[in-house]
């Protein structure tokens, strides 16, 4: 599933071709996703200019001059491809934005757990941004939130920092992967970490999203940027994914675990 490095990386790709770019048409193959394609989407967005791109979570933001502004959510296998208009269709290629330069953004989603939405400009939010936690890499995410709002929480630390309503994008391969580099054990209880372990945290969930960000994202089965690339911080990880294998800071096995019905994985030696 697209995380937010993985969408920050595709609104970096794409911000280049679509700013100050006209949507011309919208073609829309099938609009039953998880949230269906509006009926009007096509002809609302049809004529207004793209003024910035944005994301907030896993969600992609397409602000236009009209007011309105496009919400673009990847699902569990979505892709958002730039390409030349009159590029070959293939399967599950569900919804294309076409400019006025002879491009096209595509959203393609085997799985159709993804959206394409509109937010319009007479509504204070869209609903399905309501109640999420902040930006990890806002002045509101600090070591200090995290011990704040954990108080009497009994539920395992990496199930709670991968809460949204505490902070977006801290998935289960950046969770997982944080905690290893703060040196907390996942199955902690959330309210018995202190402080300055919280805050070794907020910075080591800061470190590995920017770090994955800048390797184009985590590509473990069909995730690719705009251009098509795939991502490569995979290379990089210390523990998701590498059950049994010798933990490369201690040599000790990597073990899984099951924790909030998602496969967790970290170092017994360096955990704790």
């Amino acid at each position: 599933m697209p995380e937010l490095p993985e969408v920050e990386t595709i609104r970096r790709g794409v911000t280049p071709h679509v700013i100050d770019r006209r949507i011309t048409r919208v073609v829309v193959r099938e609009s039953r996703m998880r949230w269906p394609v509006p009926d009007d989407l096509a002809s609302r967005v049809a004529g207004q200019r793209v003024l910035s791109t944005d994301r907030r979570g896993k969600y992609l933001l397409l602000a236009l001059d009209g007011g309105d502004r496009l919400l673009i959510h990847l699902g569990m296998s979505g892709r958002l491809f730039v390409l030349a208009q009159g590029h070959p269709l293939v399967k599950h290629d569900h919804v294309d934005i076409e400019l006025d330069d002879g491009h096209l953004l595509r959203f393609h989603d085997p799985r159709r757990f993804g959206a394409v939405l509109l937010w319009r400009h007479d509504e204070p939010t869209h609903p399905l941004l309501t109640g999420m936690g902040p930006e990890p890499f806002s002045d509101a995410f600090d070591g200090d939130y995290l011990h704040r709002v954990s108080r009497g929480r009994s539920a395992a630390v990496k199930t709670f920092v991968m809460d949204g309503r505490i902070v977006v994008g801290a998935g289960n391969i950046y969770a997982a992967e944080s905690l290893f580099r703060a040196g907390i054990r996942p199955t902690r209880p959330a309210g018995d970490i202190s402080l300055p372990r919280y805050r070794v945290l907020a910075q080591k969930i800061r470190d590995v999203l920017d770090e994955a960000i800048t390797q184009g994202g985590t590509t473990l089965r069909d995730f690719a940027g705009a251009d098509g690339a795939a991502g490569y911080f995979q290379q990089d990880l210390y523990v998701y994914g590498r059950e049994a294998l010798p933990c490369r800071q201690c040599s000790t096995p990597i073990r899984r675990l099951v924790i909030g019905q998602r496969s967790s994985f970290f170092c017994p030696g360096c955990q704790r």
